[in-house]
Formats: structure tokens, sequence, C-alpha cells
């Protein structure tokens, strides 16, 4: 039983929030191949009619990432109105320094100071785009790195990065946020500038209280316990944003849990134990995957519920039995407490928390029962909005 009541778990999982990628909404691939999608979105304003769709079936997904350039409008603004018109808004803006032939060598940590000067350049006009659509976090994953030892110098490389950031950093108002995010390898093979959390820490503690670490759950070595992660960077205050997807080999950018949704609520436990899952947390629960062969909206839809899921067991966990087993150094008894929670069915306690705002208890039929995906099929002919690999 959980030490929380019936009515806090209801209360917290009623509050959650999940913020949903653009990207995911257009056409994306492999190297192999980009599969069109029927009624995919045909520019930005029509990416976010879709992610109003899955918060009108889950009540819990009102906010959209855009990415700059992918998500280029003459007008900010008016693109700010029709998100907010179709009862959603935008959240953070993400920076683009991967596509530019200038960035082969590294954006921000480039031997060559005009070329480092352009990618600042990029990330000042996203503070811009900030400005004009309301957003408060500008998020940054850095492809920056090299393949082979010698290529470059990685100190020189870091004391460069370091110098692009802060002129990035002192460009946002106090209300605006950087997120930096790592990965552990790719698009370059030997080193990554910004690989693991410690490298993003070191530089967010350097930068200022308005820099904070972004998590993306596929940038790591393969057995790396996240939810360590977690809870270390909970620890300082410097857990800014999630970035939820699943992994089977590296960065495959799946569905969130469908890899291994035993260590969702791992990560989710990390999150209720540290009272972090409130909106004023701090921590933005973002999703960041591309469907290259499912239903793009359907996807994202069960992407949110099962986060949702997870942090629902999370909640259930009883937190007195756990503590009382692991003072007496319980060990099996701890680990039952978890597993109880975990092997609790609680897709009844959600689909009754949708009802309660008025929503299907099953978002997945309710949208498919809609009609919307045959309506936008038959309009939106031609799209071509693309995210990653495509």
């Amino acid at each position: 039983m959980s030490t929380l009541s019936d009515a806090d778990v209801r209360s917290a999982l009623a509050a959650q929030t999940i913020e949903l990628p653009s990207w995911a909404f257009g056409n994306s691939g492999t190297r192999f191949k980009v599969f069109s999608t029927p009624g995919v979105p045909r520019d930005p304003y029509e990416k976010i009619a879709d992610v109003a769709q899955v918060n009108t079936y889950t009540g819990t997904a009102p906010r959209v990432s855009l990415h700059i350039p992918w998500d280029l409008v003459d007008d900010f603004d008016d693109l700010a109105r029709h998100a907010r018109a179709h009862g959603v808004q935008i959240g953070a803006i993400n920076s683009n320094v991967f596509q530019d032939e200038d960035f082969k060598l590294g954006s921000l940590t480039h031997a060559d100071p005009t070329i480092r000067a352009k990618a600042v350049r990029h990330h000042l006009d996203c503070i811009d785009v900030m400005r004009a659509t309301g957003s408060t976090d500008l998020k940054i994953w850095l492809p920056d790195g090299t393949n082979y030892p010698g290529q470059d110098d990685i100190r020189s490389r870091q004391d460069r990065l370091a110098e692009s950031l802060a002129e990035i950093y002192a460009a946002l108002e106090p209300h605006m946020r950087l997120l930096l995010e790592y990965k552990f390898f790719e698009p370059y093979f030997y080193t990554t500038d910004i690989p693991d959390w410690g490298t993003s820490l070191v530089h967010c503690m350097a930068l200022g209280d308005q820099a904070t670490v972004v998590l993306d759950t596929g940038h790591h070595a393969p057995g790396t316990n996240i939810e360590f992660i977690v809870a270390q960077l909970l620890r300082v205050g410097r857990l800014g944003a999630f970035d939820f997807n699943s992994r089977f080999y590296a960065d495959d950018d799946l569905m969130v849990g469908a890899a291994d949704p035993f260590q969702l609520f791992r990560i989710m436990n990390e999150i209720v134990i540290s009272d972090a899952l409130r909106p004023d947390s701090g921590v933005n629960f973002m999703l960041d995957q591309c469907h290259n062969i499912e239903a793009k909206i359907q996807g994202q839809i069960r992407s949110v519920m099962n986060v949702q899921e997870a942090t629902a067991k999370a909640l259930l966990v009883d937190r007195d039995a756990l503590a009382e087993a692991q003072r007496s150094g319980d060990v099996l008894g701890a680990n039952a407490v978890l597993m109880d929670a975990y092997n609790t069915d609680v897709r009844p306690l959600l689909a009754e928390v949708r009802e309660a705002k008025g929503l299907d208890g099953d978002p997945i039929a309710a949208f498919r029962a809609s009609g919307y995906v045959e309506k936008v099929s038959e309009e939106r002919v031609g799209g071509t909005q693309a995210s990653w690999g495509a």
C-alpha cells in the first residue's frame, strides 16, 4: 500500500505534464530509408495541430518543443497564437548545429573563431525565437567531437566550448534557462565534446544557476545505471529536463518504455523520492523520439501513457515499508516493496484519472475512433516535413 493517499496519487497523476517534440510528427527514418506517412504535417502549424490531438486524448501534453531551423516560420508570434488556439504552448527551443557544412569539424568547439561565432549566432537567433514564442528553455545538444586521436586538442576544445557557452548564456533573460544535453558517442566516435552528465554538469556549474543538465535516456553506454545519474543531478539541483525514449543498442529513439519499462519505473521512482514530480520542480519531462514505421500521433499517445504508467507505479511504492526494510538490512524485503509496486496494474487507475478530467479512459481507442487520421490524410497532400534521418 502506498504511503501517499489515494487522493494524493490521483492528484499527482492528474497534474503531470509531458512535452512533445515537433519532429516526432514528421517523416523520419535511417540512413537506409525514410518511409513516408499519409497525412504527415507539411509545416510547423500542422505539427502543432497533431500535438494538440495527443493533448486532447491524454490531457497530459500541453507543450511542444520546436527545432530550429526545422520549424522556422516567418512569424513566430503567429505560431505561438496558433498553438494557444489549439490548447497548447511552445516549450523548449532546440538548436541545430549538425546539418551545416561549416560545422563539419565542430561548431561551438571549432578551431576557427569565425565558425564558432556562426554557431553562437545561431543560438542567439534561437533565443530570439524564445522571446517571440514565450519559451523559457534553450536546449542544446552538441554533436561536436573527433574521429581520430590527434585530430584536435581535447582540452582546447573544452576551453572553446566554455567560451561559446558563456556567450550564449549571457544573452539569456532572467526567466530563461539553458538546458545542456550530453551523448556518449555519435556522430563522432573518438571523442565527443559533451559525452556524459559530468561534463555537462561541469559546464553548467561554471555558467550559473540558469544552466541545467538534460538527461536523454538513450545517450549512455550499455549497462549505465541511469537512475543513479538522476539521483545525483537532483541532489545538486541541476536536473533540468529529460529526453525520454528507448534504446536497444545505441541512440535508437524508440518509444519510451518500449525496451526496458522497469528502467523507466526506476527512474520515475527517483523522481518521486526527490519530490521532483511537482510542476514547479524545475524538471521538464519531454519526449525525444522518432516514429519511423509506427503511426506518429498514436506513437506519441502510447509514449505518454507509458510514462504515466511508470509514474503511477512509482507513486504506489510503500515508502514506509521500504524505509523500514532498508534500515533493518532486509535486502529481499526492500526489493520486494519496489517489485510489488512495479507489478501493479495501474491502467484502471489511470483510466479513472482521465475520466475525472472528462476524457476517455482509453486514449488510443478514442483517437482511432475520431477519424482525425483519415481526415488529415485526405487534406495533407505532398507533406515533406522531416525530422531525424530524413
